[in-house]
């Protein structure tokens, strides 16, 4: 009966099996890395949109004790926001000393957008403390014939399609920064007409998408519908992710008499 002898190759893996093996793991952890960056998104999402709903909650407590909504700057001289106060220009804004402060519960101020923390990387205009969020100062924290008179809940007829808060940014030579205004395609005069274009300040942070808090209060994604190159700052706007959504005309969803 003749033995069965085992016999054992030694050799190591050639070139080509040790490629196949690096381009399956780097495969794996490339999906690996994608899930997750997908699920921090999603999660860091969920946070920004409960922010923006404390910050349309609060609008509206502030229009129960004043019978109107929050101005965007009280006095016009840039000190104290809806957002924070400061004692000169040139100072940063306290966000414990904004005129929604007292109505953000116990932090008084008003919540960081975890996606925008990470994208922030200029600060040009000591804009801090608006969290990553711009106010529609331009019809409702401001009327256009009074400039320094915020608009009333009554002078909104449609208030589930006209925005008051939404995610921003400012495209800057350096990058870009927090900015407390969601600006209009156009600027508007005291006889509400539309005048000039302005630089977008809407920020597409969460895959291309913005959110948007309405006046009725519940928020939304929104896609980009105007590129809107005009910047004054020599940043991006394209390379930033900012832009304008909905119609433009008449100001589209920032005007509350469309």
């Amino acid at each position: 009966m003749k033995s069965r002898i085992n016999i054992r190759s030694n050799r190591g893996f050639t070139l080509v099996e040790l490629l196949v093996v690096i381009v399956v793991i780097v495969t794996l952890s490339t999906l690996a890395f994608q899930g997750f960056s997908a699920a921090r998104t999603q999660a860091n999402k969920v946070v920004s949109a409960g922010n923006l709903r404390q910050l349309v909650a609060a609008n509206l407590l502030y229009v129960a004790d004043h019978q109107t909504y929050c101005p965007f700057d009280l006095y016009g001289d840039n000190l104290i926001r809806w957002h924070g106060g400061r004692k000169s220009v040139s100072a940063p804004f306290d966000p414990e000393k904004g005129l929604l402060s007292e109505y953000l519960g116990q932090s008084r101020q008003v919540g960081k957008c975890p996606q925008f923390e990470r994208m922030i990387s200029a600060s040009a205009f000591n804009e801090l403390g608006a969290g990553g969020y711009g106010y529609n100062a331009s019809y409702i924290g401001g009327i256009p014939s009074e400039y320094l008179k915020a608009n009333r809940p009554a002078n909104v007829p449609n208030p589930s399609r006209t925005l008051m808060f939404a995610t921003t940014a400012l495209a800057v030579a350096d990058g870009i920064q927090e900015y407390a205004s969601a600006d209009p395609p156009n600027e508007v005069d005291t006889n509400w007409r539309i005048r000039g274009a302005l630089q977008p300040t809407v920020h597409f942070r969460f895959n291309g998408r913005a959110l948007i808090a309405w006046c009725d209060g519940h928020v939304s994604e929104e896609l980009p519908t105007g590129k809107g190159e005009t910047n004054f700052y020599g940043g991006s706007n394209t390379d930033s992710k900012i832009a304008f959504c909905g119609p433009a005309e008449d100001n589209g969803w920032w005007n509350p008499r469309n």
